[in-house]
């Protein structure tokens, strides 16, 4: 089976050595990547060096030097926010505790320069019965989803839209591992290595005085109203503006990438606004 380029493996080391070389400011050790992510405490360079080859082999998100593993130099973590491809999306599933989660509509769109340029959306039929809540909750019936593709068959066109954009939702904890657990059905031990951006922490980390950071209060903050609330789509186009918005404050105070997006906090520059304030008023 051939693996579309936007899929890696979904080894726990992996998304573990991830993390380990962002927090180390992009870099990091062979030797230290053994320690703390093989627990090899004693390896050699050599085989150091042979573990994390093997495995970042075709993950696109590294740079393997001679003693050090990097992140890329073009990745999209370092790149400035203006020049990067959001995809922004959201999922209704069935939750069920005998039964596996799976999803059954899939919403999404595509943001590039400050504009929403294009749309995905589909039913998936999850092969098992919808629950009343669920029906309820969202409008959709067991008919529509009978008339439904399955995952499988729009996996394909659902990476191909994704492609190589900082994945966005709403609680991205919950959408996020849905998606993924969707296309590890189809190319098992697989997952989409496209970076995740999840608007609630933005949100939390941005607003002071929002009334709240789910997607109603935020909607009203910006002074918008949400449309076919809890469909796929609906949902997916409300967080597209929301990101639009937060995109705006982002580049008021000055955060030019992603990965200074990810650790920015309005509380960090109170005090220094604070003074200036107080400076300006005498």
């Amino acid at each position: 089976m051939e693996i579309p380029r936007n899929l890696i493996s979904d080894s726990p080391l992996l998304q573990e050595t991830f993390k380990l070389v962002s927090d180390n400011g992009g870099r990091a050790a062979f030797a230290e990547i053994a320690d703390v992510v093989f627990r090899l405490t004693n390896a050699g360079d050599e085989l150091a060096a042979s573990l994390v080859g093997d495995l970042v082999r075709n993950d696109s998100r590294f740079r393997l030097d001679r003693t050090h593993l990097a992140i890329s130099d073009d990745s999209l973590e370092r790149r400035p926010l203006n020049e990067i491809t959001f995809v922004v999306l959201d999922v209704e599933a069935i939750i069920a505790r005998t039964r596996p989660a799976r999803i059954i509509e899939l919403g999404a769109y595509r943001i590039e320069n400050g504009q929403i340029t294009a749309e995905f959306k589909s039913l998936i039929n999850p092969e098992s019965p919808l629950p009343r809540f669920v029906a309820t909750l969202t409008g959709i019936s067991d008919q529509m989803l009978a008339q439904a593709p399955k995952f499988s068959g729009i996996a394909r066109e659902w990476l191909d839209f994704a492609g190589d954009a900082v994945l966005v939702a709403h609680n991205s904890d919950f959408d996020l591992p849905l998606l993924n657990r969707e296309i590890e059905r189809v190319f098992p031990g697989h997952r989409m290595r496209n970076p995740e951006l999840c608007t609630v922490n933005l949100a939390r980390r941005l607003l002071r005085d929002s009334g709240g950071h789910n997607l109603d209060a935020l909607a009203e903050h910006f002074g918008f109203e949400v449309t076919d609330r809890h469909r796929a789509a609906g949902d997916a186009y409300a967080t597209a503006r929301v990101l639009l918005f937060l995109l705006e404050l982002l580049e008021e105070y000055g955060v030019g990438t992603l990965a200074d997006a990810r650790n920015f906090r309005v509380a960090d520059r109170l005090p220094q606004e604070a003074g200036l304030q107080l400076a300006l008023d005498v």
